[in-house]
């Protein structure tokens, strides 16, 4: 299993949280070297607060092997043209280590944040993954561009915007996902899957996947190389003082996303549509302090991975191996046992063999999750 880390928000020292300050980007490419010194397989960025594609370069321009991945980047406020131009020029800085994680945003957002029309998510990303490879073959092969969909008209590249071939064309897209249709889409034209945090293994191995190979069986593609990505829900800590804080934490934060109707369908399949629903409700009425007492420790447990630092690599071992091949973690760095911490967690879980994650993904074996 290949581990890597989500770059937090917070000033990094040299990476990892401190969530009440603004990333500091001068302090990306140490983090970066650090993260990659101690046998990180790649650094993730979210697009939130800063560009992601910038940190990234930062972070791909000091290092020699970490894979960088916007984790993820949104779509559709971008002309598919200008996000495969991003793409190319992390691919050619980073020479070959780039994944293009997309995701699609809700349709407040879509509407009232980026002052655009809201269409079906899963069909319109399909399109657009389309489009944005029509855009990387025209400048790899010199094939004509003559893109034709539903979203997007492509047919036009003169030589002054052809950016040209490069060394490393095959840039990986992976696709964030919580329902079926878009996992579907993911297995169809994707080379890998980002499930939200919310979504347990099981929800994964018996949901997810089975979208994922039906949309490759639409498409007649391998899903040989397929990868499935996630940053899990995680509850760790140096003590069992600090870790209670952290439990109550991520209490919270799934009581936040069972109020939220986008993620459903992963409460569902647990049979907690009761829970859902009330959460909702509370959410509707802005009583937030109520929310957090609706989770009780059995379905934290189901959600969450809780432990010390010294049990976490193993504890997601043992929950997200037989689904994925691809975990992010990541811990508040204070003193130099943190940074031993770290590098004691990258040796545990990037020595793991991702078999029976390849083997889920195929559907040609049986997966034990919970």
């Amino acid at each position: 299993m290949r581990l890597e880390t989500l770059l937090p928000l917070g000033k990094v020292d040299p990476g990892l949280r401190a969530p009440e300050t603004p990333l500091d980007l001068h302090a990306v490419a140490d983090t970066a070297r650090f993260l990659e010194d101690i046998g990180y397989g790649g650094i993730a960025v979210e697009e939130t607060k800063d560009d992601p594609f910038v940190v990234l370069a930062l972070a791909a321009a000091a290092t020699q092997r970490l894979r960088t991945t916007t984790a993820v980047t949104i779509a559709f406020p971008r002309s598919p043209t200008v996000m495969a131009l991003q793409a190319w020029t992390q691919q050619k800085l980073s020479g070959g280590r780039f994944t293009l994680g997309l995701g699609t945003q809700v349709r407040g957002h879509i509407r009232r944040r980026y002052g655009m029309e809201w269409h079906a998510p899963a069909p319109w990303m399909r399109e657009y993954v389309q489009a944005v490879r029509a855009v990387w073959d025209t400048w790899q092969h010199g094939t004509p561009l003559a893109f034709d969909g539903e979203h997007y008209r492509l047919d036009l590249m003169v030589p002054l915007f052809d950016a040209g071939p490069i060394e490393h064309p095959d840039i990986p897209i992976h696709l964030a996902a919580v329902n079926p249709y878009m996992c579907a889409v993911a297995g169809e034209v994707a080379d890998g899957m980002r499930p939200h945090p919310v979504c347990t293994s099981s929800y994964i191995a018996e949901v997810m996947l089975p979208a994922v190979r039906r949309g490759a069986a639409r498409s007649g593609r391998s899903l040989e190389e397929f990868r499935v990505c996630m940053k899990p829900l995680v509850a760790s800590a140096r003590t069992p003082e600090e870790l209670a804080r952290k439990v109550e934490d991520a209490r919270a934060r799934i009581a936040f996303y069972a109020s939220t109707p986008g993620y459903r369908a992963a409460f569902d399949h647990l049979g907690l549509s009761d829970l859902a629903g009330e959460a909702k409700e509370l959410s509707k009425a802005q009583r937030w302090e109520d929310l957090p007492r609706m989770i009780d420790d059995a379905t934290l447990d189901r959600f969450v991975v809780i432990g010390l630092h010294d049990e976490i690599g193993g504890r997601l071992l043992e929950r997200y191996a037989p689904v994925v091949t691809d975990v992010e973690f990541s811990i508040a760095v204070q003193d130099d046992a943190d940074r031993e911490t770290l590098r004691s967690v990258a040796a545990v879980v990037q020595g793991a063999d991702d078999a029976a994650a390849r083997a889920a993904i195929l559907g040609k074996g049986t997966t034990s999750v919970r």
